[in-house]
């Protein structure tokens, strides 16, 4: 029998996105913004589309089914109903909006089939935004059955849904409807500390553990009103997201005692204590979200999708107050995963077709993008001019440890591109996290970001539980968890008195430059039978140095996209103060090139956030 193929879009929101799947197998995903190289690219996926095509061999005409992750006309309806109730305020929002709605997402079947060229006579599927959530977390989950949540921004009417997974089955049981939003909360507190909306909400987590929830009473007291079973309601007068063009109202700011902190200004304590406090909030309601769906389902197990899935603070709370047996947090958590949702739901739930849960998780890593060749590695080393030396995959990880050794920093792009925001090793930035200045080396020389920033820690999986207080999977980056005490380190006199960035200065464990000031990390578990490259990497670290533990954080510069290609690499190496590259199997030092690309004319081409 001729096995079933179908292509899953998201575009026109946020991470655009395409992902194909055959028989209920993911073959490959990737984001659009890594071919284009345009960060959150939102338009349509073409050159998405056109990867996940050739990598499954096919062209348009063999595909069954094009599915995609959102009902653009209930959306609309969204739209217009709150225009409408919010009128006239909402005239000038309107008028931006509407131009754009006509112009795209109404109109989605005629992109669509201006992307397959014409080629595919067959059904488009839109699917709810929160059930491709949904169908993104379970059906690739190692579970037969399991609870649910989805939690994001809003997705037609729906910001988070609570739900339950079965067989072939994804069944959303309660929802919270717009304007009532825990992702649209986040992303007005993120706009408010002078971050950038749809992408700094990390930066407000990284900043929490700086200062003190002393705003979490006038949170509670004010902007959000919060029920046993984690469901909410916000008083709307502090928000202006549904009638205006910002996030926060002139009463929110008269609340928290002045206007929001101008982007690229000092962070002061103020700022790190209402990130603490924000940070507190949603932890609160997402465990009581997590109690609340084990009590309705009954289930044992958790999966979990939509951009607060990212919050890997909350998803650390949840798996150690221990509701749930096991849970399952969908690597492409956000808009960018609800293509791989929706193909997924169209196999098995439009199209009925049985599931078998796959061990550890169908998700193959998340290494579902392009691969490049040693020939093209080589290719794109030679067209910047820079000298190299091809080695075989031993020879190449001892050379790598080597540089480590020195306290080099590493960049390495090789195998299949990551599906999601993290980098997991094949499009990677290494350093030793023994090494206290490793951090602000990073994110300063590196990374040319916030200095506070917290990197992550790769860590082999049969050592995970000798540093961190964990001892479960983690392969996808999206658990926190405290660092062993017996890792620790006593902190220098005086150093209770510190505040803010100062507390940067205490060295607090064995492994400084991944543990973040609460004594957290954020761990990657690298497993052999995933990436045994990234694992034989680590081994051979941990033979000659007694540490299981790398510095990896994803291989890109402040307001550009993760590297795709070999010359993304290449060109991300000369302008940056890295110190080696291994591109596929080639292995380029910065002591032995004399090409020097100007930083500034490199950093012309992206808007930095």
């Amino acid at each position: 029998m001729r096995p079933t193929h179908i292509l899953g879009i998201s575009a026109y929101y946020h991470d655009s996105a395409a992902a194909l799947v055959r028989d209920g197998e993911i073959v490959a995903a990737a984001q659009e913004e890594r071919f284009t190289r345009i960060k959150h690219d939102r338009n349509f996926p073409t050159h998405a589309v056109n990867y996940c095509l050739k990598e499954a061999g096919l062209s348009a005409d063999q595909l069954d089914l094009v599915a995609y992750y959102d009902k653009p006309l209930l959306t609309f309806e969204r739209l217009l109903e709150t225009y409408l109730a919010f009128a006239p305020m909402g005239l000038k929002s309107f008028r931006q909006a509407l131009p754009v709605w006509l112009h795209e997402k109404l109109h989605l079947p005629r992109e669509i089939d201006r992307a397959l060229g014409g080629a595919y006579p067959g059904k488009i599927l839109f699917d709810l935004h929160h059930v491709s959530h949904a169908a993104s977390a379970f059906y690739p989950s190692p579970f037969e059955s399991a609870a649910i949540i989805t939690v994001d921004g809003v997705g037609e009417w729906s910001t988070a849904t609570l739900g339950k997974g079965k067989g072939s089955e994804v069944k959303l049981l309660k929802e919270i409807r717009f304007p009532h939003s825990l992702g649209l909360l986040y992303s007005a507190f993120t706009y408010y500390l002078g971050f950038k909306v749809n992408s700094g909400e990390y930066k407000v987590m990284g900043l929490a553990p700086y200062g003190v929830p002393r705003y979490y009473d006038l949170i509670k007291d004010n902007l959000i009103d919060v029920k046993d079973d984690g469901s909410f309601h916000m008083d709307m007068r502090y928000f202006d997201y549904c009638a205006g063009l910002t996030m926060t109202s002139q009463a929110f700011h008269d609340l928290f005692g002045g206007g929001p902190r101008p982007p690229e200004s000092p962070t002061d304590q103020r700022i790190m204590d209402i990130a603490a406090s924000i940070q507190k909030v949603t932890n609160e309601i997402m465990l009581k979200m997590a109690r609340h769906v084990r009590e309705e389902t009954g289930e044992e197990n958790l999966c979990m999708a939509g951009g607060v899935a990212l919050n890997c603070v909350a998803n650390g709370l949840i798996l150690a107050e221990g509701i749930f047996k096991d849970m399952w947090i969908q690597p492409a958590s956000g808009d960018a995963g609800g293509a791989l949702g929706c193909a997924l739901h169209a196999y098995h739930g439009y199209l009925g077709k049985p599931r078998a849960p796959v061990k550890p998780d169908a998700m193959k890593g998340a290494y579902l993008g392009p691969v490049y060749s040693n020939e093209e590695a080589a290719a794109a080393l030679k067209a910047l001019d820079l000298k190299y030396k091809e080695m075989n995959d031993s020879e190449l990880l001892q050379a790598i440890c080597d540089c480590l050794e020195k306290g080099w920093i590493v960049g390495l792009c090789r195998g299949r591109m990551e599906y999601g925001p993290r980098a997991l090793g094949n499009r990677t930035i290494l350093g030793d996290p023994r090494l206290p200045e490793m951090q602000s080396r990073m994110n300063l020389k590196i990374k040319f970001r916030e200095g506070f920033r917290p990197f992550a820690p790769a860590v082999l999986f049969e050592r995970v539980s000798d540093y961190f207080e964990m001892d479960v999977r983690s392969p996808y980056m999206l658990l926190v968890a405290p660092v062993k005490e017996s890792r620790r380190r006593p902190l220098p006199e005086g150093w209770e008195h510190l505040r803010g960035m100062a507390l940067l200065k205490a060295h607090r464990s064995e492994i400084p430059a991944v543990t973040h000031v609460d004594y957290s990390a954020r761990i990657q578990t690298v497993h052999r039978e995933t990436n045994p490259f990234f694992h034989d990497l680590l081994q051979a670290y941990d033979k000659r140095h007694g540490c299981g533990v790398l510095v990896n954080t994803s291989f890109n510069v402040r307001g550009e996209p993760i590297v795709a290609a070999p010359r993304d690499a290449a060109r991300c190496f000369i302008n940056t103060e890295m110190d080696a590259l291994a591109v596929g199997n080639c292995l380029a030092l910065k002591s032995e090139q004399k090409v020097k690309a100007g930083l500034e004319e490199y950093l012309k081409e992206f808007a930095l956030d």
